[in-house]
């Protein structure tokens, strides 16, 4: 077996090179990698290299982190998997001993270690990599390794949507009809809220949401997005208002849109400074963050596996290995047309 991997030589220009073969601690799988999602996460460090930019500047930078494949070799105190399983894994393997962590919160550990960021930088477009059996998961058999890939973003949306307690009778307002924004719509609906607005400037992205499930979808570039959603879903506005663009206009967007005693979820990553009017939110209304997953993964995955989540159908764009630079060439210039890229590493 030959291994190899994606590497971002400079913003803008990836390179696949030769790699040593992992070999797994005794408590990791080594994965043969089928495919991985490429996050917007992943399409910001191509174009302006990692948000955190690492201390040597000789490292090593992998992109990837959403991966699925199968098992070709098992650490000898590995129990639950063997050779030939179909899985795919959390990227984010936390300490275990901090305080978030012993409190189940372990997508905010401070030591984290998170691929494609630091402390490592270790990226999933490659071949092979090894990764602990705790951070491993069997997939279904009604489940590809497409899906299990994309069971990482839906991940998000899920936890965004557990987060912000959305259950029937709410009334939500999701600003941006991206992936993490289509996989918080369908996180929403699986908990069983129904009134759900969704809003983009992307018609592709607004169809797709419609197809969904969304009730009603808003162009903002076309109309007001405030005065629209307010018409949809009454004056009151909405309960629950999730920021998934990473937009500071979206972001600013939020109060006019939430209800009074509402949520707002800041689910984007958004750079730089964004005002809030604290006037239009002094009615006791709440502003959260949402950061990855915690202790969702097999929820997810039973979604998918049962029909409540549809990650295939958000699928645009498949490339192969191959076409690493191509692939993220077209995540940048192309927007318009992806809803969501892949790349096949192999069968």
């Amino acid at each position: 077996m030959k291994n190899s991997e994606a590497i971002l030589v400079t913003p803008g220009t990836m390179e696949i090179r030769e790699a040593p073969m992992p070999e797994p601690k005794d408590d990791e799988v080594l994965l043969k990698v089928e495919y991985v999602g490429i996050c917007g996460s992943d399409v910001h460090g191509f174009q302006f290299g990692p948000f955190i930019p690492p201390k040597d500047p000789n490292q090593k930078i992998g992109l990837g982190h959403e991966c699925a494949g199968t098992v070709v070799k098992v650490g000898r105190k590995v129990t639950r998997f063997q050779p030939g399983d179909r899985v795919n894994i959390e990227p984010g393997v936390p300490c275990g001993k901090c305080k978030y962590c012993l409190e189940g919160k372990y997508n905010i550990c401070p030591d984290v270690d998170f691929m494609a960021t630091q402390p490592n930088y270790r990226g999933a477009l490659t071949n092979y990599l090894a990764h602990p059996e705790s951070f491993t998961y069997k997939l279904p058999d009604n489940m590809d390794t497409m899906e299990g890939a994309l069971v990482e973003p839906a991940a998000v949306g899920m936890h965004a949507a557990l987060e912000s307690g959305a259950r029937l009778g709410k009334k939500v307002v999701i600003l941006g009809a991206g992936c993490i924004g289509l996989m918080t719509l369908q996180g929403c609906k699986s908990l069983g809220a129904t009134e759900i607005v969704v809003v983009d400037v992307l018609p592709k992205r607004l169809s797709m949401a419609k197809k969904l499930g969304a009730m009603e979808v808003v162009n903002g570039m076309e109309e007001d997005t405030v005065s629209r959603c307010k018409e949809i879903l009454g004056d009151l506005g909405a309960d629950i208002v999730f920021e998934t663009a990473g937009s500071a206009v979206t972001a600013r967007q939020a109060p006019d849109i939430v209800a009074r005693g509402g949520k707002i979820m800041m689910v984007g990553t958004i750079s730089g400074e964004v005002p809030i009017n604290f006037l239009k939110i002094n009615r006791e209304v709440t502003i959260q963050t949402v950061f990855r997953y915690a202790n969702n993964y097999p929820m997810t995955i039973e979604a998918i596996s049962s029909g409540r989540f549809d990650v295939k159908s958000m699928v645009t764009n498949i490339y192969d290995y191959q076409d690493v630079q191509r692939a993220f060439d077209e995540s940048v210039n192309c927007k318009q047309d992806i809803i969501k890229g892949v790349i096949k590493i192999s069968d």
